[in-house]
């Protein structure tokens, strides 16, 4: 006799067994095509109109390195700034909890910003030594702004390709335009609250590029698999089983992941708040768009068995050959 007793829910479509019952998911993707067109333009208006709040690695400014005799307070030493109408601050460490790297936005910086930064913060430590003050102009700002933005668009370029010849076209294209989405989405969030954005946000769109990727493909592959090995069915049923097969895993992976991300945006402080709120915002968006955007395009583009599965040459076409 067995020490557990499970009871197991067997789901079934046609002789297919599905962790779940089927999910009629395409039924629903003109709704979602309205929401997506819908979504992505008021993001466009609000980037066109508004822009974005760059922050000192666009921008320029001023950086300053100091060295506390103790380890330093961060927090007292944000609020110590702002309280001397120095906003925009960004106070991370160095390696060591004593060295502190202080960057101010460019119209907090001149010549004498060390000696302020000294002032300011005696009362944390008296002791305390400006290492150096380094000025980083617009020139560079901008610089870092081009590469960011070549950067992302040879990334999308890349995994056309890479999708285009592992799958299809169809498929690939598919991809693109749900990753298109996802990156539209985040910075119009961060366009419409006008959050600060660093060289951390950039790391975020990629990170949000490689997830919701990675999502898509396990789809594709399903979608490939059962293409393969089912017969006699539509292709909307196919991808239908195809993501209802694949949810248990959509579902643990985006929670998992999603758990991690609101732990890294609740405690780990202002230094890497972009870059936490763009991945909760990509994340999310990513697993939709995976489902009504990724794999819908790919169908109305005309997905059919015959693109998923190489064609058999004929033998006597074979013997023909030189």
């Amino acid at each position: 006799m067995s020490l557990f007793n499970r009871h197991e829910t067997i789901h079934k479509y046609k002789g297919i067994v599905l962790p779940f019952k089927l999910v009629p998911f395409m039924k629903g993707r003109i709704f979602a095509y309205i929401f997506s067109i819908v979504l992505t333009s008021l993001c466009l208006v609000c980037i066109f109109t508004k822009g974005f709040n760059w922050g000192l690695d666009f921008t320029g400014g001023t950086v300053v390195q100091t060295q506390f005799s103790q380890p330093a307070n961060l927090e007292k030493v944000r609020n110590i700034l702002k309280a001397n109408h120095i906003e925009g601050a960004i106070v991370q460490t160095m390696g060591d909890v004593r060295d502190v790297m202080i960057r101010l936005p460019a119209s907090a910086g001149n010549a004498k910003v060390g000696n302020k930064i000294q002032t300011m913060l005696v009362d944390v430590d008296p002791n305390l030594k400006i290492q150096s003050v380094e000025f980083v102009g617009p020139n560079v700002g901008k610089d870092l702004t081009n590469s960011a933005i070549y950067a992302t668009l040879a990334t999308l370029l890349m995994l056309l390709a890479y999708i285009a010849l592992r799958f299809e076209w169809r498929l690939g294209a598919g991809a693109i335009i749900a990753l298109a989405h996802d990156v539209t989405v985040t910075l119009g969030v961060f366009s419409f609250f006008q959050i600060e954005m660093d060289l951390t946000f950039v790391a975020a769109i990629l990170s949000v590029v490689g997830y919701s990727l990675n999502d898509s493909i396990v789809v594709f592959d399903r979608v490939r698999e059962n293409f393969r090995k089912i017969r006699r069915i539509d292709t909307v049923e196919i991808i239908n089983i195809s993501l209802t097969q694949t949810l248990a895993r959509t579902l643990m992976t985006s929670i998992t992941t999603l758990f991690t991300v609101l732990a890294l945006f609740f405690f780990g402080g202002p230094t890497i708040h972009s870059f936490s709120l763009a991945l909760l915002v990509g994340i999310g968006f990513g697993t939709y768009s995976t489902i009504y955007i990724a794999i819908s395009v790919a169908l109305d583009l005309g997905l059919k068995r015959e693109h998923m599965i190489p064609q058999k040459m004929d033998k006597d076409a074979i013997d023909d050959l030189p």
